[in-house]
């Protein structure tokens, strides 16, 4: 089965349940507060699984869907081969607890600060898909011409760190930074150990090419 389709449905099934049932969205939602005290680790994981609402929801598993089908089914199975679900499940589930670890120390001490979402697994996802083919062409309905993959990665991070910075709205920029961080280093390292490649050395190949 293909681990795209496999996290897409526990994902928006549990998220579903969750609109309706507070409770157990509050029992499995991102609580820095909560884990420092009470110790509910959980939390660091959980909270990947819950959205806010259904467009949240739709625009993550959209998102993730597009850049998830293309590593499963070539750019990582062209360097993994048969490891390329297994991995892509590995970086899923650990971007999710990584990109939440600087708001966790960060927010520790705040019984105020709760989060939830796939945003910075997502974040993850998209930047692997980069690390591996750069040039990619990103495409946005309001934005009629493609861009390549690295620009956009770089116009992205900016973006999310000067909006972390800048600390206003409800959405998680921190998660979204660290995620895409996340994905570029797992993805370059995976490669070296698993495939022999130096995707690094390939990038600026590709420039002289």
């Amino acid at each position: 089965m293909s681990i795209t389709f496999l996290i897409i449905a526990i994902t928006s099934v549990t998220s579903f349940i969750a609109f309706s049932k507070h409770s157990l969205r509050e029992d499995l939602l991102f609580w820095p507060y909560k884990i420092k005290r009470e110790g509910q680790l959980y939390r660091f994981i959980t909270h990947g699984a819950l959205h806010a609402d259904a467009m949240h929801l739709i625009f993550n598993m959209v998102s993730f869907y597009s850049f998830g089908i293309a590593l499963e089914d070539y750019l990582f199975l062209s360097i993994f081969g048969e490891m390329s679900r297994a991995l892509l499940a590995v970086l899923y589930v650990t971007a999710i607890l990584v990109a939440v670890i600087p708001d966790y120390f960060k927010y520790q001490d705040k019984p105020y600060y709760r989060s939830l979402g796939a945003s910075g697994a997502v974040s993850a996802t998209v930047f692997a898909a980069i690390t591996i083919q750069p040039k990619m062409p990103i495409q946005f309905i309001f934005i009629p011409y493609p861009i390549p993959g690295y620009l956009f990665g770089i116009g992205f991070l900016i973006l999310s760190a000067a909006l972390a910075r800048k600390g206003t709205g409800n959405i998680g920029h921190n998660a979204h930074f660290w995620g895409s961080i996340y994905g570029i280093v797992f993805t370059y390292v995976a490669a070296k150990l698993f495939g022999g490649i130096d995707l690094l050395d390939y990038f600026l190949k590709s420039f002289v090419n």
